[in-house]
């Protein structure tokens, strides 16, 4: 009898276990966690990434970027760190969160090692990454409030990319064997932009693996997203479905192949979803450095496009909660947004119905400085080439631009479009803006467009 009851009792303990170790309270979340398809605090409140990646495994001295970041108004960074199989091993972890935290940004940090592996023969594995991250554990752990856990990035290639589900199951499940109770990101497969929709198609499977249901996925937008088209089909299958989902790179349309970055921005702010945009500086091709040589006071035309710009991070990101002592509301942002109602186009045609019109509007001010979008629509017919043109009667000045070549003299000022952006079928639209500075008046010019 005593034998029975021990063995009843070892059964129901087991239950018990089971039980515990699958089914998650919702007031028992630690730190950041995934309620619904959004990532909210230990208070609740809803947080979305608005932040850039930073490749500090290659840098590990410019550990002024966090500051700088921070100053430009984001709300997170995801750390780029190394296993030690390719980089590093990123051993100052520690040192990592304390930039993060003395700077009020939440922290992703990821391992870089595994990007494409199956295809890339020097990759590490994600059961590689998971034993760096257990070696790491006495940094992360009580971190939860402030640190997101990206297991690998780019874990699988596009050899094999069904190896993935399999692969990612297993480093969620020892993940949390391990004693981990971080939010956990898991990136998509085919170099992390998910071209076979891998991720999509067993995005369930993934987020039922986790006994915590603390995982988010990871979507990396670059030339596979070259349409809106593309960018919005994708995201609707994931809202559809309720789960959650960051966009974790993504870079810009420096041309017409690359990536709709300005979808991203709109969708992502329409949505909710976070945003990460590849990268700070120190890429290989410059190209998509947002600030050259490191420096802030050199943002390059992403760089200024994702922070300054429209859906942009200014104008977009809410500072954590828990920088705030845990009160929920959102902080005002470094620039505050002051709407104006558009000035009223002025066409000048040139060639008949090859006519063009362009709409001014401050979406940004502040003393001594504003923040300008305009939108350039193409007639009746198509057109190759825009030229807007501008005389401003208040002495204002511009002072940086993105998605336009600008040029002024003295008060005049002409915009032509870049190469990626004068192409638009009849009807179609394209923005550029601008950063000014302005003294007493701020009135908005009328502007003249004339199209090629």
């Amino acid at each position: 009898m005593r034998r029975r009851l021990a063995a009843i009792g070892a059964v129901l303990l087991a239950v018990a276990s089971t039980v515990l170790m699958f089914v998650r309270p919702a007031d028992a979340a630690v730190g950041l966690h995934v309620s619904g398809r959004n990532i909210v605090e230990a208070n609740g409140q809803t947080f979305v990434m608005r932040g850039i990646n930073q490749p500090h495994v290659w840098f590990t001295n410019q550990t002024s970027s966090f500051a700088n970041i921070k100053a430009l108004g984001a709300n997170t960074v995801r750390v780029v760190l190394g296993s030690g199989k390719r980089w590093g091993p990123s051993t100052d972890v520690a040192e990592v969160i304390s930039l993060c935290k003395q700077n009020r940004l939440i922290c992703v940090l990821e391992v870089h090692d595994t990007t494409g592996y199956g295809e890339e023969g020097a990759a590490a594995s994600l059961d590689e990454a998971v034993n760096y991250w257990v070696s790491q554990k006495s940094a992360l752990v009580g971190q939860e409030n402030y640190v997101v856990i990206n297991i690998g990035n780019e874990p699988i290639g596009n050899t094999n990319a069904g190896q993935w589900t399999a692969a990612t199951t297993s480093a969620i499940a020892r993940m949390r064997s391990n004693g981990f109770q971080h939010l956990l990101m898991v990136d998509a497969p085919n170099w992390g932009q998910d071209w076979q929709y891998v991720m999509r198609d067993n995005a369930q499977t993934i987020l039922d693996a986790d006994n915590q249901r603390n995982t988010v996925l990871s979507i990396h937008m670059y030339a596979v997203f070259n349409t809106a088209a593309s960018i919005t089909d994708y995201l609707n299958r994931f809202q559809s479905n309720g789960w959650p989902l960051v966009i974790g790179e993504f870079g810009w349309r420096f041309n017409s192949g690359e990536v709709d970055h300005e979808t991203i921005l709109a969708e992502a702010n329409a949505r909710g979803l976070g945003y990460l945009g590849w990268s700070w500086s120190g890429n290989t091709d410059p190209i998509l450095d947002m600030a050259t040589s490191f420096d802030p006071n050199q943002l390059t035309t992403w760089g200024q496009r994702i922070f300054n710009g429209t859906n942009g991070i200014r104008a977009t990101a809410r500072e954590a909660s828990i920088y705030r002592g845990g009160t929920p509301g959102p902080t005002t942002p470094p620039v505050t947004p002051t709407t104006r109602p558009p000035v009223t186009p002025t066409a000048t045609p040139t060639g008949g119905s090859r006519a063009c019109t362009a709409t001014y509007a401050v979406v940004g001010q502040w003393a001594g400085g504003f923040q300008a979008d305009v939108r350039v629509t193409a007639g009746g017919s198509a057109v190759n080439g825009w030229t807007v043109t501008w005389t401003f009667a208040n002495g204002q000045r511009v002072s940086q631009v993105w998605n336009a070549t600008v040029t002024s003299s003295g008060s005049s000022v002409t915009a032509r479009n870049v190469s990626y952006n004068g192409s638009l079928a009849a009807g179609a639209s394209t923005t550029f803006g601008f950063l000014g500075s302005w003294n007493g008046t701020n009135s908005a010019p009328t502007l003249s467009c004339t199209a090629t």
